[in-house]
């Protein structure tokens, strides 16, 4: 291979790392931590109880809006110090991938949302490969069941999911079906689990720790407006919702701590007017400065050391 392509290869993989690896911002991180240390999820903050993070937890798992604004959205939240585990879903088109969703033994030709909303995009539906979305609602003959469109959530919207210590976006794209013995919820597809944790994920290897918190916010304003439905790679796909998503996630929690290249100790409140009217304009403005999202430097700084070393 000549050194052209080497270094084109090496940049391209630098790049994607540098999308796709987000920083916790610090109001975030505080809230998983909390999350994690307020017990059990009971009374009116309880959207709906009695789901399984697995099929031998028992119906512990809550739609939760503990410590969360009235009406913003909700979490996945176990008993306990118990989040949510992250199950691996391959349904939806199946027209690429490098083969670990092959595994899977109860894949679906067709997601929840993707059929019915992508077509206007030109898209057949959601592919697990390169879509990072994320499983919720319970629908089918068992009980309980939940829909979050009762409280806001609308289809195909953003949901924050913090995994490995990173912060990763998805779309809210599938629900969960009657296929299993009880209701289950804490999935998510191969794309988005392998940003979390790696390519040793599969179609039947998951993430079986109940440490990872899902996020969904409620309102139009979390629909993604500049989302590329017909991105060919994953880091393309979350690249597009990544300055829409850091806006959700700031007017939540207060926070503007850079979620790439390190916390800002000086971070100051998100003014929450909850304009949903800007969402476009501020997505273009932050495609053009790079906003909080990605810092540009360091990955210049190795493409040139790469550079040097290569013609040396």
């Amino acid at each position: 291979m000549r050194h052209g392509s080497v270094l084109l290869a090496i940049a391209a993989t630098l790049f994607a790392s540098q999308v796709t690896a987000k920083n916790v911002p610090s109001a975030l991180k505080a809230f998983y931590n909390k999350a994690r240390s307020g017990g059990d999820c009971t009374g009116h903050d309880a959207l709906q109880a009695g789901f399984y993070n697995t099929e031998w937890s028992g119906g512990h798992t809550t739609y939760c809006t503990k410590y969360l604004p009235t009406g913003k959205g909700f979490y996945l939240k176990g008993p306990e110090s118990d989040l949510a585990n992250m199950d691996i879903d391959c349904d939806g088109e199946q027209s690429s991938g490098d083969g670990r969703c092959g595994s899977s033994t109860d894949t679906q030709g067709q997601t929840r949302w993707g059929l019915r909303h992508l077509e206007k995009y030109g898209v057949r539906d959601l592919n697990a490969n390169i879509h990072p979305y994320v499983v919720l609602g319970n629908e089918g003959s068992y009980s309980p069941t939940f829909d979050p469109r009762t409280v806001g959530v609308e289809p195909l919207s953003i949901v924050a999911v913090v995994c490995g210590d990173q912060l990763v976006y998805g779309v809210w794209g599938d629900t969960n079906g009657d296929d299993n013995e009880h209701p289950m919820v804490g999935e998510a597809s191969l794309a988005l689990a392998t940003a979390c944790y790696g390519p040793n994920i599969s179609g039947n290897s998951g993430h079986d720790e109940s440490d990872v918190l899902y996020i969904a916010f409620a309102g139009k304003e979390a629909v993604p407006v500049s989302a590329k439905w017909d991105a060919d790679s994953y880091e393309m796909f979350e690249e597009s919702i990544t300055a829409q998503g850091d806006k959700l996630v700031a007017q939540l929690f207060g926070d503007k701590s850079p979620t790439t290249g390190g916390s800002d100790p000086h971070h100051t409140p998100a003014s929450g007017d909850g304009d949903s009217d800007n969402d476009e304009e501020d997505s273009k403005q932050n495609h053009k400065s790079g906003g909080t999202r990605r810092n540009t430097i360091p990955r210049l700084c190795h493409i040139i050391l790469i550079v040097l070393i290569a013609f040396a």
